[in-house]
């Protein structure tokens, strides 16, 4: 059951995972489109860091969480 568990967060973490991928190339795209101005760009990534940032923070919870 433990495993099922895990190998069920892990295909949600991973189609989390390529969810972000597709949104930076769409990014890349509209940069390549758009010219966008660097103060945008910077607006995106760190919204982009940030959304990281919280699916490594889940992460580190449901392994803590499975380790005990």
């Amino acid at each position: 059951a433990a495993l099922t568990g895990m190998s069920i967060v892990t295909q949600r973490l991973h189609g989390r995972i390529n969810e972000l991928d597709k949104r930076v190339d769409e990014v890349q795209l509209r940069v390549a489109q758009d010219y966008v101005t660097k103060g945008e760009l910077s607006a995106i990534m760190e919204r982009m860091e940030a959304h990281l940032i919280r699916i490594e923070e889940k992460m580190d919870k449901i392994s803590l969480n499975c380790n005990k």
